[in-house]
Parts: C-alpha cells; structure tokens; sequence
C-alpha cells in the first residue's frame, strides 16, 4: 500500500492546526473521467474544516494520477493506493484512516451541493446522539457538472426512518448521501465486504436494527449519476443483493413479500428515471403487484403512477420518464 500526502507550500499553513470535523471517504476505481469533478465539489464546500481521504482501489486508468495532483493543490487530500479489493474494502480503509469524528461517503462519480457537509455539521452539532444523517438527492445525467437543472429529486418520506423503511425503499439510496458518526461506524463492524450489492442499505439496516438513530435533511444536497456501466444500474444484481439483505433481518412472509413489493416498486422507478428497459421495469411492477398489490400501490404517486408509466413507457420518450419519477 501506497500513502501519499502533497501540501503546496503557500497554502501548507492554512490547514496545520485544524483538527478537521468531518472526513469524507471517497472510494475510486478506474473513475478518470469523473474524479476531479467529485473530488472538486468537496472541495469548494462552505463548510471547510474536513478532510478528503481518497482510496484507489487498484485502478488501471489515470485515477492515481489525478487524484495526486489534485492533492498537491490541497492539503486537506490524502491518497491512498491499493490493490483492488472493492468498494466496501476501500471505504473501510478510509474510515480506518479517518481522523474527524464523523464520517461523510463520496462516490467517485457522485456530486455534492456546496452546502452539503454544512448542513450534515449542523445537525449533528444540535443533535450529538445522531448516529447517522442523510438528506435527499438530485438524480443527474452521466455528463452533468452541477445539481442544477437536476430532472428528478427524491424525498424523505420518514425524516426518521426505522427497519422496515431502510429495507422498503431505502431513503438514504446512496452511500453518497450518507454522513456517520465515526465511533458507531466502527462499532458496527463498517460496510460487509462480502456485499458487492446493497452494502450501504445493509449498513443502514444495522445501523437502526442496533438502535442507532437516523436522520433526513429536507434539502437537496447530493447529485447522483446514472451512469450505464455503473455497478447501480444492475438491476437484477441489486435485487439478489436486495434478498440477502432481507435474509438476515425478516422472517416473517408476509412482511418480506410486502418489503419486496416496496423495493421492486423502487427498482422499477430507477430504471424509468434512468431511462434503461422499460420492459424490464414492467416485469418488476408486476412482481412487486403478485406479491403485496396493497404496498406497491401505497402513494399514489409511487404506486399507481409507477404502474401507469411502466406499461407506457414504450411510447414515452426515455426524457419525458426521466421527469415523471420525483
């Protein structure tokens, strides 16, 4: 393993006494063509006491590279080389690195608003039991450079989410949007390595099942982008990760079929917002309605809309779905 540290030096003194607050963990592979936007809208937060520990988890591309001369122009990065042992490996190394007290996870093809780390630290400075916070996201194109003129934004449906809405339609959506206490990550064991899907929803899920108290921000401060050859767009791979999950915190049917009717619901709606087969997002709708049609159907705009949409899509313009699912 490689550690690098850069500090220019007419800004090497801005930083030295500063024990920084918030340490934002952000995971890369192979992710050239987007780490410098991620990586630059950490660091044009409002909010500037944090540190950046960067993980490159053996990428083939010019990852390395760039996150290097990145931190040569920033104190607050730290890189760190590895050999690839995937996401969850590389975001459990960073936390092990970490040195703020809570924790704040970036993907390398993800966005933040500027205001982002700023309003995570003033939640938790007023609520210092929070375990974890999340707040809602901006579902931006693959090429998109800032969350604005976003075509969809989710919503917080329960500010304080409990186990069932975790394994429903999981609120928090993306480890991007995830900010944790430090002490509790590591007291949980961090992300399940065996997990190449739903670790961050697992994650969750442990975090509340032991008692951990979680909150939403009702403000839109992470952009998360659709890419197609991103592990997120597997669907059907996101749903068999999705059962694992449920396997270790529900054995009662009837709650699993009504939880997986809320989570082929969710897929359903990510497939339409990203614009891939809406065939394939049909055969969820009506999986999700063979298995619990009360829960799929529950929010009309969730429900029945996902419904109506699923079986037009064919005729509707990939553009025009993108809008519909908010």
């Amino acid at each position: 393993m490689i550690q690098t540290r850069c500090f220019p030096a007419d800004t090497r003194d801005d930083y030295a006494d500063i024990r920084p607050e918030i340490s934002v963990v952000v995971p890369v592979y192979n992710a050239a063509q987007t780490i410098a936007a991620t990586i630059n809208s950490a660091l044009a937060q409002s909010f500037r006491w944090f540190e950046i520990v960067a993980i490159d988890d053996g990428s083939t591309d010019d990852s390395l590279d760039i996150l290097l001369e990145l931190a040569a122009q920033d104190p607050r990065i730290r890189v760190v080389s590895k050999r690839n042992g995937g996401v969850s490996a590389a975001r459990n190394l960073g936390v092990e690195l970490a040195t703020a007290p809570l924790v704040a996870f970036l993907d390398a093809d993800d966005l933040w608003a500027r205001d982002k780390l700023g309003h995570h630290i003033a939640l938790h400075r007023e609520e210092p039991e929070l375990a974890a916070s999340f707040a809602r996201i901006a579902f931006i194109a693959q090429n998109a450079e800032t969350l604005d003129g976003a075509q969809t934004v989710s919503t917080i449906s329960s500010p304080m989410p409990q186990l069932v809405d975790v394994l429903g339609e999981n609120p928090v959506c993306t480890a991007s949007n995830l900010v944790v206490r430090r002490d509790w990550f590591i007291m949980l064991g961090k992300f399940d390595e065996r997990l190449k899907f739903a670790e961050d929803q697992e994650f969750v899920a442990r975090l509340v099942s032991r008692g951990g108290k979680v909150c939403g921000i009702d403000s839109v401060l992470t952009g998360y982008r659709f890419s197609p050859d991103g592990l997120s767009m597997d669907h059907a791979q996101m749903h068999a990760g999705w059962r694992v999950l449920i396997d270790r915190y529900i054995d009662d049917a009837a709650i699993r079929a009504s939880l997986e009717a809320l989570y082929c619901r969710y897929l359903a709606r990510r497939m339409l917002r990203s614009g891939a087969s809406p065939l394939r997002a049909l055969k969820f709708v009506v999986r999700g309605l063979r298995l619990d049609a009360r829960s799929f159907l529950a929010e009309w705009k969730r429900g029945l809309a996902t419904v109506v949409a699923a079986c037009a899509a064919p005729l509707i313009p990939r553009a025009m779905r993108r809008r519909i699912f908010a």
